[in-house]
């Protein structure tokens, strides 16, 4: 059986230069970074050099990069320091943020009686900035602005400048989640008003359980973990060294290859847009992922004309066919409940449909999505010939 994964929204495949610099980090460098031996010294030496280069790359000072476990624990750190330390009253946000974002804000909501207050959407998903600038001029309260720079399910790129230039004219906090975007886009961070940023090294074909947040300086956050003065006391526990080097790698041949990568895989999402359009019509592209202007080129959430009493098996059906793809967020595949995001911004029509999220890397080719149309048509097919009977 064939095998195909296009899921790499979710996670990515680790490029083999990574696994092998961090499996020579394991055998030759596993003293404790905060022992003041040669061992130790050494390990440290790894840590901070990756931090230098993930910082050179984002244009932002050494001591602005904080590593953490990953995405979800630098959005936790960002907000929960904001309303608890920072006097954040307030927190605007949207429906269809990452449930990193989502579970924390109402978390402080409950414990700390934060306001929390909701951007309206564009039909398509997207932030009306128009509405955000309402309610940034609208109170005096100490704001934090909580936007996503590309959503995870439907692949939004937020306008990331304009949101950040609002926040600056109302004197407000801004925290971009940027786990779908950074390793796929240049991000100049001294030059982008943004105070806070969240990333995750397997987005970028780097290993899982490592990420750091960008904290601008002078922000004041505090830690959210306590143990230790680790990652300058902004986060204790002893770093995981090899996991940082092979971010670091990771994250360096991806802004190497960037060019070349984002064309190739570019190009297989216009592909398969194209075949999909050819060959089942009434395939609809949920948000603005059919977007080329206005959204990553690395996904496509496709909502396929399928009534919904056939719709429930097509998933199985793809797993069982060798096809990796997603409902939605991967974080939520374990949960019965429909995706927040598509339920926040498609009719009530397209919700009985299924949709399914398909996500590209340089490591797909054209055969593998040819095969996957095939798949999709012939369960199709199969549903409408169950429909006549």
């Amino acid at each position: 059986m064939k095998q195909v994964y296009l899921d790499s929204a979710a996670t990515t495949q680790m490029r083999p230069e990574v696994i092998e610099r961090m499996t020579q980090v394991m055998q030759d460098s596993y003293g404790n970074p905060s022992s003041t031996h040669a061992y130790g010294r050494s390990a440290k030496s790894l840590i901070e050099n990756a931090r230098k280069n993930i910082a050179k790359q984002l244009n932002v000072s050494a001591a602005e990069i904080i590593f953490t476990s990953g995405g979800t624990e630098a959005d936790n750190l960002a907000i929960h320091s904001c309303i608890r330390d920072l006097g954040v009253k307030r927190i605007i946000t949207t429906s269809i943020e990452h449930h990193a974002v989502l579970y924390i804000v109402d978390y402080c909501a409950q414990k700390y009686g934060t306001e929390v207050v909701q951007v309206k959407l564009q039909d398509c998903g997207t932030p009306n900035y128009l509405d955000l600038e309402r309610l940034l001029s609208s109170s005096d309260e100490k704001t934090l602005v909580s936007l996503m720079h590309i959503n995870n399910e439907i692949g939004n790129r937020l306008d990331i400048d304009r949101v950040g230039a609002l926040c600056k004219k109302y004197n407000a906090l801004f925290h971009s989640d940027c786990v779908q975007s950074i390793g796929h886009y240049e991000m100049d961070l001294n030059k982008l008003p943004v105070d806070f940023t969240a990333v995750s090294a397997h987005k970028f074909h780097g290993p899982k359980g490592v990420g750091f947040a960008f904290i601008r300086k002078g922000t004041g956050l505090k830690p959210l973990i306590l143990g230790g003065s680790q990652e300058r006391g902004i986060r204790a526990g002893t770093e995981s060294v090899h996991n940082i080097v092979g971010m670091d790698l990771a994250l360096q041949m991806a802004y190497d290859n960037l060019e070349a990568d984002r064309a190739y895989v570019q190009d297989l999402k216009d592909y398969f847009k194209t075949q999909l359009t050819e060959k089942i019509p009434g395939v609809k592209f949920n948000g603005k992922c059919g977007d080329h202007e206005n959204s990553t080129y690395t996904l496509l959430n496709v909502c396929l004309p399928c009534p919904a009493d056939k719709a429930a098996m097509l998933l199985f059906t793809m797993d069982l066919k060798g096809i990796a793809c997603s409902k939605g967020s991967a974080c939520q595949s374990g949960s019965q409940k429909g995706s927040h995001v598509l339920s926040s911004i498609l009719p009530e029509e397209d919700l009985q449909k299924p949709s399914l999220r398909f996500s590209f890397s340089i490591f797909n080719t054209k055969d593998e999505l040819d095969y996957v149309v095939n798949v999709l048509l012939e369960y199709l097919e199969g549903v409408a010939v169950s429909s006549e009977r």
